[in-house]
């Protein structure tokens, strides 16, 4: 067994973090866009008067970033080389994202919006997996480019964990399809150009056969987003959907007929993994945060590291950290050997300790800190409401648990599929 990191990693780290300091932190700097970061952030990215949505100067900053990543070759490490990538494995972007979160709130990694100046495009194999060379075209390139945006439709107000259960549907008229439902915290439609909408074309209620994927223009006559959903972090792009005899034509179906859940099983590891190692690297910073404080901090004439109340809690934290960290590795660097449904259940173990442990480093870091940690004025309640929601979607806790619960006792698959 070898647990030393692969060799070029740290040369990797500097490099970006040499890219960083050179072009984003500028850019954080310039024209008072550290109010999107400081204690103003939720006020000055959020658009109060039109529904919650992001600002556009907010959204034009995180496109300039955006763009001088991509242009500096980082945007794209995961993807494929042919698609302008480098071919990221999982240990590498599980490292890398790590490293990211760990450097606390700024424009190199955002929270609330999920942008990285080492972007996470998991959907890649999706598309790569179930598209025609057409849609292949004309969304993948511009995903990267932001020319087009495709929103992920399929939670809905009846349903949300249980989607086998699923009350759109969708019939077959001509050479048409004909969907009629709704949608719920169907993100990123204040600008997505597309909708991937998950609906029953056929078979049982409660079965995962049968439903089926649909790119869904977002102009298309019936599809009206109706409001947006008020989040714990602001602003917010979880749209409520209704879609009324929305027409799309045969061509519009993404995969096979009745196939469409297999679609997110094709992405939804990679992303879980990486989103684990994102929490990974924001409790750290809690941590280190809370531990610089209290050597600094004196009460009743000592510094409030000396007291067994505050170094314990950080002492089990830490700990915690560490075995989560290295569970991540492991498993991210399973991801790259083996096929994804064989080793769901540590993915599952890895991404709900870390989203629980991301929140506690931030409960915890406010409790060191007192008063002026239950301020905007220190990060970590924006840490703390960003991670919270991690614990609900991408797979609840209670959802993770009941993977691996499957594993252990044979009631669920973790073999890879036969072709």
């Amino acid at each position: 067994m070898d647990f030393e990191l692969p060799p070029h990693i740290p040369e990797l780290l500097r490099e970006l973090d040499d890219f960083i300091e050179r072009e984003i932190k500028p850019l954080e700097q310039q024209d008072d866009n550290i109010r999107f970061f400081d204690h103003r952030r939720e006020w000055a990215r959020t658009d109060w008067e039109n529904g919650g949505i992001p600002r556009k100067e907010w959204e034009d900053l995180l496109a300039e970033m955006r763009r001088r990543a991509d242009r500096a070759g980082w945007l794209r490490f995961a993807v494929p080389r042919k698609y302008g990538g480098r071919d990221g494995t999982n240990l590498e972007m599980a490292i890398i994202r790590e490293h990211l979160a760990k450097k606390g709130l700024g424009l190199h990694n955002d929270l609330q919006n999920e942008s990285s100046v080492v972007g996470n495009f998991p959907t890649v194999k999706m598309w790569e997996q179930f598209g025609t060379e057409e849609q292949k075209k004309e969304f993948l390139e511009g995903m990267f480019t932001g020319k087009t945006r495709v929103a992920f439709g399929l939670t809905e107000p009846n349903h949300g964990s249980d989607a086998t259960w699923l009350e759109t549907r969708a019939v077959r008229d001509g050479d048409e399809w004909v969907i009629n439902g709704k949608k719920r915290f169907n993100s990123g439609l204040h600008n997505a150009t597309h909708d991937l909408i998950f609906a029953r074309t056929s078979g049982e209620e409660g079965k995962a056969q049968g439903i089926s994927c649909f790119i869904v223009p977002t102009n298309a006559e019936g599809f009206s987003v109706d409001f947006m959903w008020w989040t714990m972090n602001m602003p917010s792009d979880h749209a409520e959907v209704t879609l009324k005899d929305v027409r799309v034509p045969a061509t519009a179906m993404l995969g096979k007929e009745g196939d469409g859940l297999a679609l997110a099983n094709t992405f939804v590891h990679e992303n879980r993994i990486r989103q684990a190692a994102s929490g990974v690297g924001a409790a750290q910073y809690c941590i280190d945060r809370s531990v610089e404080y209290a050597k600094q901090r004196v009460t009743f004439g000592q510094p409030l590291a000396t007291r067994q109340a505050i170094q314990w809690p950080l002492a089990e934290l830490q700990t915690e950290c560490e075995m989560v960290r290295w569970m991540v590795y492991r498993t991210a660097w399973l991801l790259d050997q083996k096929h994804h449904m064989e080793i769901s259940d540590k993915v599952a173990m890895c991404n709900y300790r870390a989203n629980r442990l991301a929140c506690n480093a931030a409960d915890l870091a406010i409790q060191v800190h007192g008063g002026i940690g239950y301020t905007r004025h220190m990060p970590f309640e924006h840490i703390y409401r960003h991670h919270r929601r991690y614990r609900i979607t991408e797979g609840s806790d209670e959802i993770q648990i009941r993977r691996i619960a499957q594993v252990m006792f044979g009631m669920g698959s973790s073999r890879k599929p036969e072709a």
